[in-house]
């Protein structure tokens, strides 16, 4: 697994982030705190090493099992978690930090992020207390998720930013036309979201008989929806022709696609199951030519064109 500095913070990250949204439960199907805490080691053992978690995450399970799961190699990983919107005053910046350094049952957090930017509280006074924490040593370094543009500059005016997090991949491309070109010139670090479009960039979503259940939140965003599914048809096609070259699965070229986007640092993948942990963790050896990644890039935009991103 190969590694990047993140921004000017002083140390690197592996280039696959693993994603704990899954481990609180809430909107995803549970398999057990035990099973998951395996996968997190498991991870560990396959080169992650940043874990991505955030207070939110089933109200701090995540957190709970990430800490119980890392405790005894801490000093070896990179962990992230985030502040959420309604706790961004900076009074409730330092309880929600000092409560997720708790669960995280650590002394320090290596990125610390405002999970999404406040409707009422300026950011200036949020990362007053950011800058403070970080003053203090309980916080590594700054990061932003969910920022736009304007928000991502205001940003920098008060506070070294290392690291955005933004929803990125062959499905949602938005950033490369202003926040990446943004964040090369600014030396911010990218860790993408949603890698692999919350499934739909597996294939298994394109397949015959394939539904959603009803009460799964993936029924109600866009890409889902039968229409926008027929749209990206041509896209999985090209990536199962890519992955069947490269002896690949599509989810590896949809990885290894961002991999191989310069301005990304590290691109988060979630899973709860140790076969798609691997098969995920296989992307970063896929080598994708100037001509495939020109080829999926164009019917990436084609898709995107049709649906209406």
């Amino acid at each position: 697994m190969n590694r990047k500095s993140v921004g000017r913070a002083g140390f690197e990250i592996s280039t696959v982030t693993f994603g704990c949204w899954e481990l609180g439960g809430g909107p995803w199907e549970f398999t057990g705190d035990e099973n998951n805490k395996q996968l997190l080691r498991k991870a560990y053992e396959l080169g992650v090493t940043t874990f991505d978690t955030a207070e939110g995450y089933g109200n701090g399970h995540s957190e709970d099992i990430v800490g119980a799961a890392l405790k005894d190699i801490r000093q070896n990983c990179i962990i992230s978690t985030k502040v959420s919107r309604a706790n961004l005053h900076p009074d409730q910046v330092r309880r929600s930090a000092e409560t997720s350094l708790r669960r995280l049952q650590t002394d320090y957090i290596d990125i610390y992020y405002i999970h999404w930017p406040s409707f009422d509280i300026p950011v200036a006074e949020t990362l007053g207390a950011f800058n403070r924490l970080k003053e203090e040593g309980l916080i590594r370094a700054i990061g932003v998720s969910n920022f736009s543009l304007s928000q991502l500059q205001e940003a920098v005016q008060y506070a070294q930013i290392d690291v955005i997090q933004p929803e990125y991949s062959l499905l949602h491309r938005a950033i490369e036309d202003d926040i990446a070109p943004f964040c090369q010139e600014q030396q911010i670090g990218i860790m993408s979201y949603s890698s692999i479009a919350k499934g739909i960039l597996t294939g298994s979503f394109h397949l015959a008989g394939k539904k959603l259940a009803e009460d799964d939140f993936r029924a109600q965003r866009r890409l889902f929806s039968p229409e926008h599914l027929q749209a990206s048809q041509q896209l999985l096609d090209t990536m199962k022709a890519i992955a069947d070259e490269h002896r690949a699965s599509v989810s590896q070229i949809a990885i290894a696609w961002l991999l191989h986007q310069a301005p990304l640092t590290s691109a988060i993948i979630g899973t709860q199951d140790e076969h798609h942990l691997a098969d995920n963790l296989k992307a970063a050896d896929v080598q994708l030519s100037s001509e495939e990644l020109k080829v999926l890039s164009e019917t990436s935009r084609e898709a995107l064109e049709k649906i209406g991103y």
